[in-house]
């Protein structure tokens, strides 16, 4: 029988085309997913990632506040970019289980690449962290503090610096859920402010203690007016708070300079110092 007489006689060959293209796609990236799934659990099974220990540095007198840690995947070609991976992760039900492997990695290779090899032991560590985790009822903050006993860290050597901002959608629940952590000691950041929206509303709504300027606001703010005056304006803002201006991607003496000039307190990036892999 030829199999074209199941369809309806209305339904043509460009249709049924159509149909199976869009299946076989859908099978296709079923697969691709299913790999990618498979290749994460396998880089957390192999703690396979790579982290690096980029220094933020006091700008008005060149001492070093903490550094941030930044876990990076082996390239391969289920995720050839950092950002293709975290975005992968995001979308899974993975993201409690990933961050808390993160947590203990980048806390372990801290003590051993910055406590005892540059035998530094006053400094702050700042963890990338998804807000959903924070969020979960089953995340125990009491999990991280045992953590910090075990390498000699503190809570207040801890600032939990929140990335993917969107998908804070409840502030007034997320406040109280911050307000928890602040009791113990830990503080909070907040990362790309002036990028969007989004990190803004974060700002006023969440008050952290550290606000984490947007690279595309620093990027030649030495010869822009339009940067220079979001920047003087948020300066202004945090003048009557306990918070804490750090500038990104500064790659230009010119940038440091107008900077310090401002009273920007922090700065990070490849002009004050590259990452430093553990």
């Amino acid at each position: 029988m030829n199999f074209m007489k199941r369809f309806p006689s209305h339904y043509s060959y460009r249709h049924a085309f159509h149909f199976f293209s869009y299946l076989y796609h859908n099978i296709q990236d079923s697969i691709y997913s299913y790999r990618q799934f498979s290749g994460l659990q396998k880089i957390i099974r192999n703690r396979m990632l790579a982290t690096y220990f980029q220094p933020i540095i006091n700008l008005q007198d060149e001492s070093c506040l903490g550094y941030e840690a930044l876990n990076r995947p082996p390239s391969s070609m289920l995720f050839p970019s950092t950002e293709s991976f975290y975005d992968f992760i995001g979308h899974t039900d993975q993201v409690f289980e990933f961050e808390r492997f993160c947590r203990e990695v980048s806390i372990e290779r801290y003590h051993t690449t910055v406590m005892l090899e540059k035998k530094t032991k006053d400094t702050v560590i700042f963890l990338n962290v998804h807000p959903r985790v924070l969020l979960d009822s089953s995340y125990r903050s009491g999990e991280t503090i045992c953590l910090l006993q075990r390498y000699g860290l503190c809570p207040e050597q801890v600032v939990f610096e929140l990335t993917e901002k969107q998908a804070v959608h409840d502030y007034v629940e997320f406040e109280r859920i911050l307000s928890h952590y602040r009791s113990q000691g830990f503080r909070i950041a907040i990362d790309d402010a002036g990028s969007g929206y989004n990190s803004l509303k974060a700002i006023v709504s969440l008050k952290p203690d550290f606000i984490k300027l947007d690279r595309s606001l620093i990027r030649h703010i030495d010869t822009q007016p339009d940067q220079q005056q979001l920047i003087k304006i948020l300066k202004q803002y945090t003048a009557g708070s306990n918070t804490s201006i750090i500038a990104e991607g500064i790659e230009r003496l010119e940038e440091i300079g107008f900077l310090r000039n401002e009273g920007i307190e922090y700065g990070q990036g490849y002009a004050l110092g590259r990452p430093v892999q553990s």
